[in-house]
């Protein structure tokens, strides 16, 4: 015979706290707070059709195609239609704050930090000896050996060691303060002279520096960085009250 449970919203909302989810859950609520009172503050509004659409894309990104899919899925979240609702009203306005916060801030935003949006192919090999890795720069140098050859010979990672050492295309945040600054002021193809980090020493090989276009991607990262550095400041500074009793 199977066991009958009940679970009421206090069982869930311990559960959460006993998941140690409680921060994130208190973030998030007083983002939404922070996004709901700016857009009304600035007068934005959301039309019927608007939400229709934004619904429609939700649901068509939940692969849920007809009306009784949708109302299995909201009872399967224990959300209601309105809750559907509200979620689409959530990322209308959101978008619409954006915009009206940043749109026209992009422009001088990524002229001013348009080298942090440039990009490096690069190759590398960390090693743990200081003079193992000059060894190693030189013999590269002067044709003894080839990055590739150092690469497949020191490289402990398998994947990373059949690659060559190659790390993708890489943007200044994505290095280490130190590397970052060698590799951008590289001259590709150029072998750059070891670096010596908390990581070990980096023998790298620069292949291209990508210089940042501003297209609709960037655009895009940019405005999502600005309104995530909004709304932290925002959290940050908040005077908070918070009544959970459990």
């Amino acid at each position: 015979m199977s066991q009958s449970i009940t679970i009421t919203a206090e069982d869930i909302l311990k559960q959460v706290k006993l998941s140690i989810q409680i921060p994130d859950l208190i973030e998030s609520i007083i983002s939404r707070k922070i996004i709901t009172d700016a857009a009304t503050e600035a007068g934005i509004k959301v039309e019927t059709e608007e939400l229709q659409k934004a619904a429609d894309t939700m649901r068509s990104l939940q692969n849920l195609h007809s009306a009784q899919e949708t109302f299995a899925w909201l009872e399967k979240h224990h959300l209601s239609v309105d809750d559907l609702e509200e979620v689409a009203y959530m990322s209308i306005i959101s978008q619409k704050l954006v915009a009206h916060l940043f749109a026209d801030k992009v422009e001088p935003y990524f002229y001013d930090n348009q080298l942090d949006y440039a990009g490096v192919v690069m190759y590398e090999v960390v090693l743990d000896d200081e003079d193992l890795a000059m060894e190693l720069f030189y013999a590269i140098q002067e044709g003894e050996m080839s990055f590739y050859d150092v690469a497949h010979k020191y490289i402990q990672d398998v994947e990373l060691r059949r690659q060559g050492g190659y790390r993708g295309v890489l943007s200044r945040k994505d290095l280490q303060p130190e590397v970052s600054a060698a590799v951008f002021a590289a001259t590709p193809p150029q072998l750059v002279k070891p670096i010596v980090t908390s990581k070990g020493v980096h023998l790298i090989l620069v292949e291209e520096i990508l210089q940042a276009e501003l297209n609709d991607k960037l655009r895009f990262q940019i405005v999502s960085d600005l309104f995530s550095e909004w709304v932290k400041k925002k959290v940050d500074s908040a005077d908070i009250i918070i009544n959970l009793v459990l």
